[in-house]
């Protein structure tokens, strides 16, 4: 699978710090998602060693926004939406993750990966509580704001990147076979 993937994203250049993005959300349409598409784009064009990869939600209300503001800039890719193994892939691959979405919310700090959240509030209140996430909303200067800081400022983006998982630590899996194992050797 993994060299399916590499070779259906080839045109991103994993060199660079990868930026994902996703946003779809209802409450976003319209002016915010104008809001997130001009900080998006002021940040790729403030950065030149990082890359952007939105998988666009197939909305109208939502493509016709992204593709206006983002179609055909160098470092920023707009994809087609992603079957989850590919998603999930991409998300290792980040440097840090701007979304809407709230399994994301969850899923990202098991990868490490810091999230900065695109809405004004979150049902994924853990993850900023935790410090893995943290709610700018929709307003360009806050978004740019602290995406910036995550690119420039190592100790805050190591901050965000190993804090405490209250989702959980991977292991699941691992600890359901010991205790099934337990219970049957008894």
């Amino acid at each position: 699978m993994k060299i399916n993937i590499i070779k259906n994203y080839n045109f991103i250049d994993f060199s660079k710090k990868i930026i994902l993005l996703t946003s779809h959300r209802r409450e976003n349409w319209g002016k915010p998602l104008e809001n997130i598409c001009k900080a998006v784009l002021e940040i790729a064009n403030t950065f030149k060693d990082i890359e952007i990869v939105f998988p666009v939600h197939l909305n109208p209300n939502v493509r016709n926004i992204v593709f206006k503001y983002l179609n055909d800039k160098n470092n920023i890719h707009l994809i087609e939406p992603l079957e989850y193994p590919d998603l999930v892939w991409l998300m290792s691959k980040s440097y840090l993750i701007l979304t809407d979405f709230g399994g994301i919310q969850e899923e990202a700090p098991s990868l490490g990966k810091p999230v900065l959240v695109l809405r004004n509030v979150t049902k994924r209140t853990e993850i900023i509580e935790a410090g893995c996430g943290k709610l700018v909303g929709t307003n360009k200067e806050n978004i740019v704001k602290d995406v910036v800081k995550l690119l420039t400022d190592k100790e805050e983006y190591q901050k965000m990147s190993k804090a405490i998982n209250h989702y959980g630590d991977g292991t699941a899996s691992k600890k359901i076979v010991k205790i099934l194992k337990d219970i049957f050797s008894s």
